[in-house]
């Protein structure tokens, strides 16, 4: 047995450990064929950066999985790994690159990329020692990277596959464009914000001469690439133009005017103009009416030579430029200012730009509806909480084709080659053999195109007789946040379904946001995010587990708060302090913890014995169902009241007693309860239950690979239960009347106490040294036929009252004497604050917080004065 320090320091429990855990290769499954195996693949965390506190409770949540299933027999894999992010860490470098004043086109592809490479080294050495702090116990030896030539491989079979089924496809669509990245950007890679913005009427005049149409829009940039204005089909108002043609404003160029049914003639002017290269809905209106399709822009969003004199122009800097010569010119008729939802790149900040584009697209509606077919069978994907299944119907329901091309230099080359020659394109796993006549796409595909094959990529699939995908596929839990569904788990299903005709994990636990003390989103603008590893050093891996755990129930968002952090360290210290006055209590030859004889139980041993069944039971559940929270609450209540608070202080009369025999009883018990509790807990807080039971009597080398606890039919004891209950509220009842009349624990007492069922007085008789020790009284009447006496403090508790005579508790002159002088105190403060409150210079030029502190001040004085008097009161009757 070791020492243990008289207070709970969790740097000093924590150095070391994990290393030591690595060293004895205890995170990697057991290897038990005859075991049920259970795998979680870690979300890959960006290599953009340090992890935050999302990253945390995810981790948090599914490492407490790991190892309570791996002490419940199963063979676990925690398998780890990263994603490479294509957009988040191209970014980030091209910007450290610019601050050094390197340019990526200069310094060529090859180049580049090995500064990014560089990058990725980097923070994934930071992340793993991220995640040794957080204690989470991943096989390492299966570490997997999206960008590794494992998962490269099963990219190209995936690609080359759906382009074979002809689910993937070449062609012109109107795309988000991110123009300080200059890339495509999926639907769910933009976030629509309010912007400021304006609508600008406009004349377009008829190539006639007899007059003008009057258009708005909110782009008057994109006016160079008009080729129609259209009216809704049926337009009373319109049906005389229809047919003509428009002069463009500016440009000379002759547009005619058309019927199609996007037009709601209740919107504006019934008329629209339709510019097919940058709008998606005129991009199917051009299609219809077999329209040209014009691009005014760059890549970076600066105006092309359509735009005339506007080339190179900035696309915002050309707006207002245009508007002025428009209305110089007498075309512009008003700005009417509005605030609109305006998309914006998730990753740059900047204004999407929709544009006509050639890109790669995923079609995904025959995908999606595999993924809805599954979903009413056994093998569906359950939700916790079942209310997001719905997000993902609904989702895939409503299925836009994917954009999976991306203009970028860091990411999954795209496995397609075109003939210098001929133009031929080629699609295929590896190069074409005479590759001197062909060029590979430059683009890269969507980091969550690889992201989506993680559950079964990282098992070693495309190989199906893998040992690890046949023995750890599908995975059994994804635990993510309930913001990522679109992103990523959505993806995951399809292509699982699709790929291995399997769902990809059983169960999806989804937990929401993490918010500040106030409530709001951590974001880098607010400046209130939190490092979870400044966490770990101020209290400790287990208390940041502890508190990610029990912070709310699953599909809900949580408040970081200092506060209950501090509440976790105390908790943590509570059961060092009760480890360590157990451990201090066991004689030098002590055994490790066995199975109690029940045979010779009291009442607070069958009773403790009955509560740590129960704990066992919910706790075991509650872990099952992903209720930690409500786990969280089942073990604080039996550690801290159930066990610290009553049996261990219960215990403490044959600790000190002359009875060796049930010294000797009470030590196993204790021993035996305090090893089941540390096992409890370790799946949460696993550093700190490591260090205790390694310091107690124990057999193995680690609590890791321990034995769950069970419960036991020998003990439940519900009467035993009961009848504690009885004892406990009556201690609590005479402890509370004590406290009150400030009457010391130690000084003997008169008290009685009227049942309500005279059955119930064994329980007091069987376990009178228990009520002599904790009550001390000097004469104890237990009946149901007592007169209560006419002057005594009462509580009222199931099964009984219970009276204690005043003048049993203090000494009455002595009190009136106390009584006296802080009744003349308070008098005086109320006078006081009587005084000040009356100075109307005082309460017309003080603040009005520091006038109403006063008004309370005398109200809470007032209101002990009541007290005391009364209190007086009571002493003199006594007499």
């Amino acid at each position: 047995m070791t020492d243990l320090a008289p207070k709970y320091n969790p740097n000093e429990v924590e150095k070391g450990r994990y290393q030591e855990w690595l060293d004895e290769d205890l995170f990697k499954p057991s290897g038990d064929k005859k075991a049920h195996p259970y795998s979680i693949v870690i979300p890959p965390p960006n290599v953009t950066g340090k992890l935050h506190l999302g990253h945390a409770w995810d981790t948090a949540i599914q490492d407490t999985l790991i190892r309570f299933k791996r002490m419940e027999g199963y063979d676990t894999l925690y398998l780890p790994g990263m994603d490479h992010a294509g957009i988040a860490t191209q970014a980030k470098v091209e910007a450290k690159l610019r601050k050094q004043g390197k340019d990526r086109h200069q310094m060529g592809r090859e180049a580049f990329v090995k500064q990014v490479w560089d990058w990725k080294d980097e923070y994934a050495n930071i992340i793993k020692g991220q995640w040794a702090k957080m204690g989470l116990s991943l096989d390492y030896s299966r570490e997997r990277f999206t960008l590794d030539k494992g998962l490269s491989k099963a990219v190209r079979k995936v690609f080359v596959q759906l382009y074979n089924e002809g689910l993937i496809y070449r062609g012109e669509y109107i795309i988000n464009w991110d123009p300080e990245l200059q890339t495509a950007l999926s639907d769910i890679e933009v976030i629509h914000k309010d912007d400021k913005g304006a609508f600008y009427h406009v004349k377009y005049p008829f190539a006639d001469g007899s007059g003008f149409v009057e258009i708005a829009t909110t782009r008057p940039e994109t006016m160079f690439g008009d080729t129609a204005v259209a009216v809704a089909p049926g337009d009373e108002r319109y049906k005389d133009i229809v047919g003509k043609e428009l002069v463009l404003p500016l440009v000379g160029r002759h547009i005619p005017i058309i019927e199609d049914q996007h037009v709601d003639p209740e919107f504006g002017t019934g008329l629209v103009k339709i510019t097919p290269a940058h709008d998606p809905n005129d991009f199917q209106v051009g299609n219809r009416h077999n329209l040209e399709r014009i691009n005014v822009m760059n890549d970076d969003g600066t105006m092309n030579e359509e735009a005339g004199k506007y080339a190179g122009m900035d696309r915002f800097e050309a707006r207002e430029a245009l508007v002025k010569d428009l209305k110089k010119e007498g075309y512009l008729i008003k700005v009417e200012p509005i605030v609109h939802s305006v998309g914006h790149s998730e990753r740059s900040g900047v204004q999407v730009e929709p544009r006509l584009s050639k890109q790669w697209f995923v079609k995904m509606k025959p995908l999606a509806e595999e993924v809805l077919k599954n979903q009413k069978t056994d093998g569906k994907v359950n939700f916790v909480p079942e209310r997001f299944e719905g997000t993902l119907n609904h989702w895939m329901e409503d299925v836009h084709d994917w954009v999976i091309s991306r203009q970028l230099w860091w990411g999954h080359r795209i496995p397609a080659w075109y003939n210098k020659k001929t133009g031929e394109t080629y699609v295929g796993e590896e190069a074409p053999k005479d590759i001197e006549n062909w060029e590979q796409d430059p683009d890269v595909l969507d980091t969550w195109f690889s992201s989506a094959l993680w559950p079964f990529s990282t098992l070693g699939w495309p190989d199906t007789d893998n040992p690890d995908f046949k023995r750890y596929f599908p995975t059994n839990t994804l635990v993510t946040g309930y913001d990522i569904i679109f992103f990523w788990v959505s993806r995951m299903i399809f292509q699982g379904l699709h790929f291995t005709k399997k769902r990809p994990f059983k169960d999806v636990v989804l937990h929401g946001l993490m918010r500040d003390e106030q409530g709001r989103k951590m974001s880098k603008s607010l400046g209130n995010g939190v490092d979870p590893m400044d966490v770990v050093d101020k209290y400790g891996a287990d208390a940041l587990r502890w508190f990610l755990l029990n912070g709310t129930a699953p599909g809900q968002d949580t408040r970081y708060d200092p506060k209950k952090l501090a509440a976790a360290w105390n908790f943590i210290n509570k059961i060092w302090n009760a480890s360590r006055f157990v451990i201090m209590n066991l004689p030098e030859d002590a055994k490790p913890a066995h199975m109690p004889d029940t045979t010779q139980f009291d009442l607070a041993d069958s009773w403790i014995f009955d509560r740590l069944n129960h704990t066992v039971s919910e706790v075991t559940r509650l872990f099952d169902e992903y209720k930690f929270g409500e786990a969280g609450r089942e073990l604080y209540n039996f550690i801290w009241n159930d066990f610290c608070d009553w049996y261990i202080e219960i215990s403490k009369v044959a600790l000190n007693g002359d009875d060796e025999e049930l010294k000797a009883r009470k030590q196993e018990n204790l021993i035996w309860i305090l090893d089941q509790i540390l096992r409890l807990m370790h799946p949460i807080m696993p550093f700190v239950t490591e260090k205790l039971w390694l310091s107690m009597p124990h057999e193995g080398k680690s609590i890791m690979t321990a034995k769950y606890p069970e419960t036991h039919a020998e003990f439940e004891n519900k009467q035993a239960d009961n009848d504690m209950a009885f004892l406990i509220e009556v201690i609590k009842a005479v402890r509370n009347i004590r406290m009150k009349v400030n009457a010391p624990m130690s000084s003997q007492i008169d008290i009685m106490i009227q049942l309500d069922d005279e059955a119930n007085k064994h329980i007091l008789d069987d376990n009178f040294e228990y009520v002599e020790n904790f009550l001390h009284p000097k004469d104890l009447q237990v009946a149901a036929d007592i007169e209560a006496p006419k002057l005594a403090k009462t509580a009222v508790i199931p099964g009984a009252q219970i009276f204690v005579p005043l003048t049993e508790l203090v000494n009455v002159d002595d009190e009136l004497k106390k009584m006296e002088k802080e009744e003349k105190r308070l008098e005086e403060e109320v006078q006081r604050a009587e005084k000040k409150l009356a100075n109307q210079g005082f309460v017309a030029h003080a603040p009005e917080a520091v006038v109403n502190k006063e008004k309370e001040k005398k109200a809470d004085y007032e209101s002990q004065l009541a007290g005391v008097r009364e209190r007086m009161k009571e002493l003199k009757e006594s007499k």
